[in-house]
């Protein structure tokens, strides 16, 4: 892999974890609420994601509203699910979520798992089973179950991206669509609103820089990466996350995310490994 390409990608995935790590700073550190953080995150995003737009070559977003409703429902979500997530939790359960409703998307277009490919599904639906058992370090449920829908959400929106001609022009579309939804959610709840300045500072560095310059990098990477290699990578994302949990929020890494990780992670390196197999 090109020197170029490996640093773009290593911070990709710095700033996914990133992602995790900014929202759960935000939710647990100041009195920020989480419809205003989800707010400003898209609108930040939006207006990043529209300058780099400008500048890299003057054009217009695209996108669609199906694809904006998923980033919306994605982004709502992750926000709720961190007012009581752990960083490593969460961007673990975000991250199964997503793989594996993708592979269940598959399976429904008609795509075959072999043995190994579906041994690998089954090992990584039972990791984050695993983090939803009663039990003393167990996660919240009702979180939890929010951040397997901002995976599955992020699922479809990744579903939804697939093929398109211009995926920079996509995305600030999508973010420009998705902050109005954000904003009338923030207009619903107005009366649990809490726009802290420090949450808000997060906020705008999720959206601007971890989401917008992240998402932007990623694209870059892309271009010399394969889809094994891309989907890979992102393997990386939930450990990055649970480690800076650890040190930046002396968060717990527990034997029960530990082995959830194993099992997700080393469930879903199995079915891609057996995709592999099976298109040599």
């Amino acid at each position: 892999m090109p020197a170029r390409i490996l640093l773009l990608t290593c911070l990709a995935m710095l700033a996914f974890a990133g992602n995790s790590l900014l929202a759960r700073l935000a939710l647990r550190e100041t009195g920020i609420d989480a419809a205003s953080f989800t707010s400003v995150r898209l609108l930040a995003g939006a207006v990043t994601l529209c300058l780099l737009l400008w500048l890299q070559q003057p054009r217009r977003p695209g996108g669609s509203y199906p694809g904006a409703l998923a980033l919306f429902a994605y982004a709502a979500f992750f926000s709720f699910a961190y007012r009581q997530l752990d960083t490593g939790i969460g961007a673990l359960l975000l991250f199964g979520a997503v793989q594996l409703s993708m592979l269940l998307y598959g399976l429904w277009r008609g795509e075959r798992l072999s043995l190994q490919g579906t041994c690998g599904m089954l090992l990584a639906l039972a990791g984050l089973v695993a983090l939803l058992l009663p039990g003393g370090t167990a996660a919240p449920l009702m979180a939890a179950l929010m951040m397997v829908a901002a995976g599955v959400a992020w699922g479809a929106y990744s579903v939804l991206g697939r093929g398109v001609a211009d995926p920079l022009a996509a995305t600030a579309g999508n973010f420009l669509r998705a902050a109005p939804m954000a904003l009338a959610l923030s207009l619903l709840l107005i009366g649990q609103a809490s726009p802290d300045l420090e949450g808000m500072g997060y906020a705008v560095l999720s959206g601007a820089l971890t989401s917008g310059v992240g998402y932007a990098i990623w694209y870059s990477a892309l271009g010399g990466l394969g889809a094994l290699q891309a989907a890979t990578v992102q393997l990386s994302v939930p450990v990055l996350a649970a480690l800076a949990g650890a040190l930046v929020l002396a968060e717990p890494f527990t034997p029960r995310l530990v082995l959830s990780a194993v099992a997700v992670l080393g469930g879903v390196a199995l079915v891609l490994a057996a995709k592999r197999a099976q298109s040599l």
